[in-house]
């Protein structure tokens, strides 16, 4: 049997992407090796979101073909979509796959043979030690197909599924390649929605995080139309999932409808990631950002009229072309006077294609990083500022796996408002513990059992999570 080894890059939805494909090889008699090193095929799964992402999967692939020379190398992902040629003419790179052909490669490594398919290049068949990499992509928007399987590893260990509900995405911010890498906005249909829930319910996990590019776009593209406040509604009816957790959603998805539901039920996790990207309405004009600060600050307010003790977390890009110091001041003054958790800070990174790369009045690198360090030093005090007003609070947690970082003696958990807790003791991953919050230690909290695991978990916490393929 053929071995094989995935290397993931990158968000949460090539993280399902690379799920499937593994369940997909497994299916036909393939088997996981340990590491690169070991592996017959080695598969890069990459991002291309930044030019970081394309130097780091670059890195990756030169790593792998010098540890294992005899490896055949087959890249695919968002990085493969936009630039095959640039990949294909990497050394040991054997196939560069696009997402548009990414159901084509249990096929191609199962036959292991390039003349099982035709490709686009004009490259004559040569001997493998010599033949320059095989190249299978096209038209993005031609695609269709959504590939999904829960993500089960991560840092939480098998602990909270990750389950890839939307793939694309029909907006053109003028900064973003994803579009054209990942093509148009494509949703599972609710029916499979509530069975893959249904499914990792009963296989005993308590919290799974519904992901997707453009999430709350979900249900848009069927027939008839859905909408995602919807569809969950239906998930909490027709499922006993105990809590879910939304991975991002953009600011005009935050609807009252939405941000009531959540307030609603604790089986929603209190936690919003909403994009913001600038503060400054002339940049957001400029980045194809169909809101205004505005609407922006109006919606996040009311998340945190409802919910206080919500976290709120946002994207943040500083130094898109012609953005001023007035700009930055107005991205700076915004994010300050709202009640974020946590922010991600980008610099701007030009991506080829994107209407952004054409603009005049690219900024030198030297004036992003001065902005980029300012934008994460307010950053850093505002999730200062959120850990310390958890102090003496009573929390649900979820334990997750212990990992080489676990303090001695405890065990990691996470709330429902995504606070990273040290729990004193070893406890089960997937139980549900009431703590209380003691002190913070720098960016987890510690806590002490508020009341024993009995009394604050379900019956059936306690039941072994078999690790689904």
């Amino acid at each position: 049997m053929p071995t094989f080894h995935i290397e993931q890059f990158g968000c949460r939805a090539t993280q399902a992407d690379a799920a499937a494909l593994e369940n997909q090889l497994r299916q036909q008699g393939a088997l996981p090796a340990a590491d690169s090193s070991s592996a017959a095929f080695v598969i890069v799964n990459t991002c291309t979101v930044t030019a970081a992402a394309d130097s780091q999967a670059r890195d990756a692939i030169r790593s792998i073909h010098r540890r294992n020379p005899a490896a055949q190398i087959l890249v695919t992902g968002c990085y493969a979509q936009r630039a095959p040629e640039d990949i294909a003419a990497m050394p040991g790179v054997r196939w560069v796959v696009g997402n548009s052909h990414k159901p084509e490669i249990p096929r191609l490594i199962a036959d292991s043979s390039v003349s099982a398919f035709l490709p686009l290049s004009a490259l004559a068949p040569q001997p493998l030690s010599s033949a320059p990499a095989e190249i299978l992509t096209g038209n993005i928007f031609d695609h269709s197909e959504l590939l999904s399987a829960p993500v089960l590893g991560g840092e939480a260990g098998h602990t909270r599924p990750t389950l890839k509900i939307q793939d694309g995405c029909d907006s053109r911010c003028s900064f973003c390649v994803i579009p054209f890498v990942r093509g148009r906005s494509r949703s599972l249909p609710p029916e499979s929605v509530l069975a893959e829930i249904r499914a990792l319910s009963a296989a005993g996990y308590r919290e799974i995080v519904l992901s997707g590019i453009d999430l709350g776009s979900w249900g848009r593209d069927l027939s008839p139309k859905n909408e995602f406040t919807a569809l969950l509604e239906r998930i909490l009816a027709e499922t006993p999932v105990e809590h879910l957790r939304i991975s991002s959603i953009e600011p005009l998805d935050l609807t009252e409808d939405f941000i009531a539901l959540v307030a609603s039920t604790p089986r929603l996790a209190r936690h919003f990631h909403v994009p913001l990207q600038s503060g400054a309405d002339r940049i957001l004009a400029a980045m194809r950002r169909w809101y205004r600060a505005e609407h922006y600050e109006a919606r996040v307010s009311r998340i945190h009229r409802h919910l206080p003790e919500a976290a709120l977390g946002a994207d943040i890009i500083t130094g898109f072309p012609g953005e001023t110091e007035a700009d930055h001041a107005a991205t700076l003054a915004l994010l300050e006077r709202l009640p974020f958790t946590y922010l991600h800070v980008f610099s701007y990174s030009s991506r080829p294609g994107t209407h952004a790369a054409a603009l005049p009045d690219q900024l030198p690198a030297s004036l992003i990083n001065r902005r980029a360090r300012e934008l994460r030093s307010l950053a850093e005090e505002k999730s200062s500022a959120f850990l310390h007003s958890q102090i003496g609070r009573t929390l649900r947690v979820l334990t997750l796996n212990r990992s080489s970082n676990t303090p001695p003696n405890s065990t990691p958990a996470l709330s429902s408002n995504f606070l990273k807790l040290s729990v004193p003791g070893h406890h089960p991953s997937n139980l549900w513990l009431d703590v209380q919050v003691t002190a913070r230690e720098g960016n987890h909290l510690l806590a002490e059992l508020f009341s024993s695991p009995a009394e604050s978990a379900p019956a059936s916490t306690n039941a072994p999570i078999p690790t689904r393929a």
